[in-house]
């Protein structure tokens, strides 16, 4: 499994994520062709080798024309600033590069964003990542503004820069066809950034309500190390945020930011991969949560029982223990999948007398499955069979089948269990 692994222990923005991408191996003039393919203009990505503290990597810079028109107006300026030329024509020029920059830098909304993005000639797997990521941005300038999303006008990731750091993001990402994406806990930084809407604590409002419910860092240095658009990058493509690394590291990269701080100004992506598991088996991580109980009427333990296989549970099992001073307690054990780990706890709270719980991460590891139909002198049974290096290791009949026969019959379930297993023998000997 190739695994794409970002370290943001700088942060992550933008061009830092496309300069990461080539550092990586994605061919500049293959993001600089797809990129062409949309209907925007006035910029141009430089790319250059750099470094930061010692460390060598690529930095991208996406260069606006409007920039270079304020630089020209600025010479200007300057120039007849000493030249004695009169107030009102430096305002003139001033107003000009401005009103330039303006045509260039429109604050879009997201249906502007996704016509630029439908009408392109990129592929639809391109698209379809570009549009959640604008999405993510959206989502958090709603909430953080009042409100709906059609409403929003973006300001800085509305800008054509900013447009070709999500879009090239995807590209990129498109290209190096990777199985999964992780990444490390994400330093935002510190101190205060300057918005479009005014001066904002780090991190900006956006950055943060993007990053919810994702591990962060703060106050590595005291400037923005995440901005909004490389926070919207990871809450789109990253699979888990985890800062273990396990998996086989193939090749390092470094993106190159812009500014240099106290720490090295760099995001590091590595490239890697996992060995193969069996794939006869199914591996999943899962939690398992536990708490001890010794004063809780145990006319409850079923009702808990039954409503923590409701909300999921994948086992639930007591064990009987003695705690201190010699009472006799139950150790509730409870194994679930992450995604509803929460919501076990919650549970486990509220409907037993526990005060509190304890949970580990674990693996679980299945044999893969088989389901079959089997006709018995009572109807056709379901059958289950695993499977181990692809040989069948184990069958039995579902037990709820056989039960419902039973009771249909009004005879003992082992005889429904024996036909089976008879059948199930005469099957095999025959093959």
């Amino acid at each position: 499994m190739r695994i794409l692994y970002y370290d943001c222990f700088s942060g992550i923005s933008g061009d830092m994520n496309l300069g990461a991408m080539i550092d990586l191996g994605v061919p500049k003039e293959y993001l600089i062709n797809e990129l062409s393919k949309l209907n925007i203009s006035g910029y141009e990505i430089e790319v250059q080798e750099d470094n930061r503290k010692g460390i060598t990597g690529t930095k991208v810079k996406v260069r606006l024309d409007s920039e270079e028109k304020e630089n020209i107006a600025q010479t200007e300026h300057d120039h007849h600033s000493h030249s004695g030329l009169n107030h009102s024509h430096n305002e003139h020029i001033h107003e000009l590069s401005h009103t330039y920059i303006q045509s260039h830098g429109e604050h879009r909304n997201l249906k502007a964003i996704e016509r630029i993005i439908d009408d392109s000639l990129i592929n639809e797997e391109v698209k379809a990542l570009s549009k959640k990521i604008f999405l993510k941005v959206a989502e958090a300038e709603a909430k953080i503004h009042g409100k709906t999303i059609e409403e929003v006008h973006f300001h800085e990731v509305g800008a054509v820069d900013s447009i070709v750091d999500i879009i090239g993001a995807a590209i990129c990402f498109d290209y190096l066809k990777v199985d999964k994406v992780m990444s490390a806990s994400v330093e935002l930084g510190g101190g205060f950034v300057k918005c479009a809407h005014g001066l904002f604590p780090v991190p900006a409002p956006a950055t943060v309500e993007i990053l919810k419910g994702v591990p962060i860092k703060l106050g590595a240095v005291q400037v923005e190390t995440t901005t909004p658009t490389g926070a919207a990058i990871l809450a789109a493509i990253v699979d888990e945020f985890t800062d273990k690394k396990e998996f086989v590291i193939n090749k390092i990269s470094y993106g190159i930011g812009h500014r240099d701080t106290v720490i090295p100004n760099v995001l590091r992506v590595y490239l890697g991969e996992t060995m193969e598991k069996d794939s006869n088996k199914a591996y999943e991580e899962a939690y398992m949560i536990e708490c001890n109980i010794d004063d809780m009427n145990p006319e409850y333990y079923e009702y808990v029982i039954d409503k923590l296989f409701d909300f999921g549970a994948m086992d639930v099992y007591m064990t009987p223990i003695i705690m201190k001073k010699g009472r006799p307690a139950v150790k509730l054990s409870v194994l679930c999948s992450v995604s509803i780990e929460d919501k076990i706890t919650e549970l486990i709270l509220r409907e037993t007398t526990t005060l509190g719980v304890r949970k580990y991460k674990t693996e679980k590891t299945m044999l893969r499955r088989e389901f079959s139909k089997v006709k018995t002198k009572y109807g056709d049974i379901t059958i289950k069979s695993s499977l181990l290096n692809g040989e069948k290791i184990k069958q039995k009949p579902e037990y709820e089948e056989c039960k419902a026969i039973a009771k249909e019959n009004n005879i003992p379930l082992s005889l429904v269990y024996e036909e089976v297993l008879r059948k199930l023998s005469l099957k095999d000997n025959n093959l």
